[in-house]
């Protein structure tokens, strides 16, 4: 049986994750001078974090690219894609699909306001939470939450550096949802050192 795109693009980022959080003990050892040893503990955090936060960042991508098509072909009639027009592989008169520049533009923006601020969330809340149920065996939602206001402009502020980039090429040069997300992984390979590193916080 074929497994699913969103189980596929899940376990990548997962290990992606993990790879990501061991590097950053590595540099952290080195920078402190320290024998380098693995942490398990973050290492679970980390992994656990990206197997809940994967399917809806994957359902989020679906979302924007079913709404805002990135490409159509032109015709002498209509040079604008409907919403619910699938994205065409093939040509009409022999015109290759087309970049919709006003919808790559909309889907950057919702993806770094709307989408940069629920993960961050989703990020602060759910490590802290977690944090707390495996420290001290209960979860003081008040303080995880009263944490995760005072980290999130940070992490939005640092994320606006880096991610704006990586959403321009996902939804300029690439078209299926499944390549976007692999790059997104790839890229979160050095933003999730940056994090593990308490960038941001």
């Amino acid at each position: 049986m074929a497994q699913s795109p969103i189980v596929k693009a899940t376990i990548q980022t997962a290990t992606i994750t993990a790879m990501s959080n061991l590097i950053a003990q590595v540099i952290s050892a080195q920078q402190e001078n320290k024998p380098i040893t693995i942490n398990p503990t973050p290492l679970i955090q980390f992994i656990l974090f990206s197997l809940v936060s994967t399917p809806p960042n994957y359902l989020w991508q679906e979302f924007l690219e079913s709404t805002w098509p990135g490409y159509y072909t032109p015709s002498s009639k209509d040079s604008n894609p409907k919403k619910d027009d699938p994205k065409k592989e093939g040509t009409i008169k022999g015109q290759p699909p087309k970049l919709h520049k006003t919808n790559t533009a909309i889907k950057t923006v919702l993806d770094q306001t709307i989408g940069a601020a629920a993960n961050t969330l989703m990020f602060s809340l759910f490590m802290g939470g977690i944090k707390d149920l495996m420290e001290v065996g209960v979860m003081d939602f008040g303080g995880v939450w009263n944490r995760a206001m005072g980290e999130f402009w940070g992490i939005v502020f640092a994320g606006w550096r880096f991610w704006p980039l990586v959403s321009f090429v996902n939804f300029v040069f690439l078209e299926s949802v499944e390549s976007r997300n692999l790059l997104g992984g790839l890229a979160g390979l050095g933003w999730g050192v940056y994090l593990s590193l308490g960038g941001g916080r």
